[in-house]
């Protein structure tokens, strides 16, 4: 496909240049753009280091041994972490490690090749932007990101950047095999529901696949700002990848847990519309991410979310006189453009489809 990135016919963005906290300049200090209230900041030192999310073996998975075990391991997860981490996952370690490496070349690229891309309207496919949402956010956030379409691949590698060279060959192989390992685990989750296998496929419709690279630059003080703040995904499933630079954090039971990197790993996390097709039983938990005075640290989430079609709503099974339905259905476009419309907060979204029953 030819290319059509905006790159290839328009000059670097200026506003881009000026506000992309990898410029060289806006990282050097912590304006006052990115100072949280105090009772807002991350209070780092409280943070637990001790405490683990699981590890699932997912090779019984892939060759068929054990793979009840597997699927026990994957809904006791689902049940009390929301998050966990993947080994044998069937992704080449090749794979991985390029993508890691084209994904630092990118950032490390001069600003300007960045810049190009600069967009801060969340309906713009293909973009580079800063923060979160900065249209809506009063501050703002410790990152920039790279976000793009992965599917399907054949309609979408021409809109993506063609700098650092060999991106785009590099960003669509490891975009196949992370489909190949999310279709096999939203089939592994189905069947951890009791649903049959195809459930979650079945349901998300002709299902989306975006790819964001987040680049979180060292920060001169990590106590005053968040990489990105506590929230939970508004998509059906993440799978992601993180450097060896810690940063990742969890809520569970009550603090934030650090999830420590772990080498040729995923890190998978439930998304909001899981929770609500298994009406609360599995769940999407808040996580965030802070920075580190001393190293840059990027992580490459893969997003799988629902059609924009695709009607959610608690599983029939999971309804009974005993457990009502904890959310109203609804068709994904709703959810999705509430979610952009907010500044990212805990799981304020999801609340809003909850029903609320008279006491």
């Amino acid at each position: 496909m030819a290319s059509s990135t905006p790159c290839d016919h328009q000059a670097a963005n200026l506003d881009g240049i000026e506000k992309l906290i990898s410029n060289g300049i806006n990282s050097s200090e912590v304006q006052d753009k990115y100072i949280l209230s105090p009772h807002e900041r991350p209070r780092i030192s409280e943070v637990s280091f001790s405490q683990r999310i699981p590890v699932v073996d997912l090779g019984d998975l892939i060759d068929g041994r054990n793979r009840t075990k597997v699927i026990q391991e994957i809904r006791r997860a689902c049940e009390e972490d929301g998050f966990f981490q993947i080994i044998n996952h069937g992704v080449e370690e090749a794979v991985m490690r390029n993508m890691m490496r084209i994904a630092k070349e990118f950032f490390e690229m001069p600003v300007e090749n960045r810049a190009c891309l600069y967009s801060e309207d969340p309906k713009q496919p293909v973009r580079v932007s800063t923060s979160f949402n900065i249209r809506k956010e009063k501050v703002r956030h410790w990152r920039d990101y790279l976000r793009h379409p992965c599917y399907p691949l054949e309609e979408v590698v021409g809109s993506w950047p063609e700098k650092p060279a060999g991106y785009r060959e590099i960003a669509a192989k490891y975009s196949a095999e992370l489909r190949t390992l999310i279709l096999r685990l939203l089939s592994a989750i189905s069947e951890a529901l009791g649903l049959d296998s195809d459930y979650l496929n079945r349901i998300f419709g002709r299902h989306n696949q975006a790819m964001v690279i987040n680049y979180y630059p060292s920060c001169p003080n990590p106590d005053l700002t968040f990489g990105l703040p506590g929230h939970s995904d508004p998509d059906g499933i993440t799978v992601l990848m993180q450097d060896e630079v810690s940063g990742l954090q969890v809520f569970k039971n009550g603090k934030w847990v650090a999830v420590q990197p772990l080498a040729k790993a995923f890190v998978v996390n439930l998304g909001d519309q899981i929770q609500v097709v298994s009406n609360g039983r599995f769940r999407s938990v808040e996580h965030r991410a802070v920075t580190n005075a001393s190293t840059a640290r990027i992580s490459i989430p893969m997003f799988c979310t629902p059609a924009e079609d695709a009607f959610i709503a608690p599983a029939d099974s999971m309804v009974d006189e005993q457990h009502p339905p904890v959310y109203r259905g609804y068709k994904f476009e709703e959810f999705w453009e509430a979610f952009w419309s907010h500044v990212l907060e805990r799981k304020s979204v999801l609340d809003t489809f909850r029903i609320e029953y008279p006491e």
